[in-house]
């Protein structure tokens, strides 16, 4: 499968199954386009008549041959040979877990309009995780990590730091046990910022290999949902905050996370005031909402955010010129090597090696499966029970998924979010499509950017 686009200047040609990019002139994007539909003769005939002053007959006539070169060294038109691969991984790694989304608290000081968590409530009660269940899931995890040494650990909420002193005890708890247990546990923080003090920065700079900041860009914007109980923004309260947070990280190994909605489509302004406030590592996610809420996205709303990403890109490139770099999130991709194939096709994880745990020690394929009772897979003492939703995740791959087959964007999205497709379609196999075409439009500014960059570098 080829996909074909033009952007920035260039013209790209995307060999789905081989990953190999090509940018190349307009003849040859043209010949590539026509090359499995027309014969030789009148590729060469239409070509030769379309660009009769800029290429002789021969010249048209090797640029073709070029690709069918190409295309026997597989480079171009290469077949999908994977989908027998599909779900290798997941039963080679079977019942083993190497993360964990620690749902340390259940309450939340911030009262976020959009938030899928419900204030931190999950649906539920608010609580706080205990030492005691939250030592037990480490141990649940070192148990069911196999032979793995790096196991992952994301403290989150709600507002993780409103149970700090849980936080640091858990840490503390792995640090002693990793050696002895052949581990090495890495752990991120996610935070609205509020309760961010330097105790907590030292100590999250000292043990968290990355940690999630919540900032949704301009003032006007991230005030207009992130509030407070009393409907007071945080933006006043939270930026001196992550500038200081930041700056002790010496600038690395965090993401400064925003969320952009129907009131900020043209959310390059967002990521423009963060750069201007010294932050360099960026992401902006798309809204996760109920349908019907005030803050979704529309159709209309979707040509404004292709703009947006198409000059997010260009601004990333100049910056670079300027040596002035940024990281995007979306935007991290390796063409030349990335994921391995098995990675591609097997989709996101959720529910065999990944799992979140809640303050009582309940276990679900994901964060945002959390307080939905039909999802719980069972808890840290008793292991996996519900073996039927288990086994219905690691079937999710990307050839489980009709839509997906045909999709140039397969093998790098791996079938998609299953809980954006299930809260769109009522399947964790379905498919979440608004959220597939912004993610289409992602990876081609991607690969523009990273061609682009890479033909920079060899220049």
């Amino acid at each position: 499968m080829i996909h074909q686009y033009k952007l920035g200047g260039y013209n790209i040609v995307l060999d789905v199954c081989s990953g190999g990019v090509h940018i190349v002139d307009d003849i040859a994007y043209d010949i590539i386009e026509m090359y499995e539909s027309k014969s030789r003769d009148e590729v060469i005939k239409a070509a030769g008549e379309k660009y009769a002053s800029e290429a002789s007959h021969d010249e048209i006539a090797e640029c073709y041959d070029q690709i069918t070169e190409l295309k026997d060294e597989g480079a171009l038109f290469a077949p999908d040979t994977f989908e027998p691969m599909a779900g290798e991984l997941k039963a080679k790694t079977a019942g083993v877990v190497k993360a964990l989304c620690l749902h340390v608290a259940h309450i939340c000081n911030l009262n976020c309009a959009y938030c899928f968590a419900s204030q931190g409530k999950f649906g539920g009660e608010r609580d706080v995780m205990s030492f005691e269940t939250g030592k037990r899931a480490l141990d649940f995890l070192i148990e069911n990590s196999g032979t793995r040494t790096n196991l992952e650990v994301d403290f989150f909420g709600g507002e993780p730091l409103m149970n700090w002193d849980v936080v640091k005890q858990l840490v503390a708890y792995a640090r002693s046990v990793e050696k002895e247990k052949g581990k090495n546990f890495r752990f991120t923080l996610t935070t609205n910022g509020v309760l961010v003090d330097d105790e907590v920065i030292e100590f999250a700079n000292r043990e968290m290999s990355n940690v999630v900041l919540s900032l949704d860009g301009r003032k006007e914007i991230h005030d207009r949902y992130r509030v407070d109980y009393a409907g007071v923004g945080s933006w006043e309260k939270i930026v001196p905050k992550f500038q200081k947070f930041v700056e002790a990280r010496g600038g690395k190994n965090y993401y400064m996370r925003g969320t952009f909605t129907h009131a900020n489509p043209d959310f390059l302004k967002d990521i423009e005031k963060m750069l201007e406030l010294g932050f360099t590592e960026l992401s902006m996610e798309p809204v996760v909402c109920a349908p019907g809420d005030e803050s979704e996205l529309t159709q209309e709303d979707m040509p404004i955010i292709f703009d947006q990403y198409e000059k997010l890109a260009e601004l990333m490139l100049e910056r670079k010129k300027a040596d002035k770099p940024f990281t995007f999130y979306h935007y991290m991709i390796d063409l030349k090597g990335g994921p391995c194939i098995y990675k591609r096709i097997s989709g996101c994880g959720s529910g065999t090696e990944y799992m979140a745990v809640t303050p009582w020690g309940d276990l679900y394929p994901c964060h945002q499966f959390v307080g939905d009772e039909k999802f719980k897979l069972g808890d840290i003492w008793n292991g996996v029970t519900n073996t039927d939703i288990q086994n219905e995740f690691a079937s999710c791959n990307v050839y489980e998924r009709k839509e997906c087959r045909d999709c140039w964007a397969r093998l790098y999205c791996s079938g998609g979010c299953a809980a954006n497709a299930y809260h769109s379609t009522g399947s964790v196999k379905g498919i979440y499509k608004y959220g597939c075409e912004l993610f289409k439009k992602r990876m081609e500014c991607a690969i523009m950017l990273a061609a682009a960059q890479e033909i920079g570098d060899d220049e």
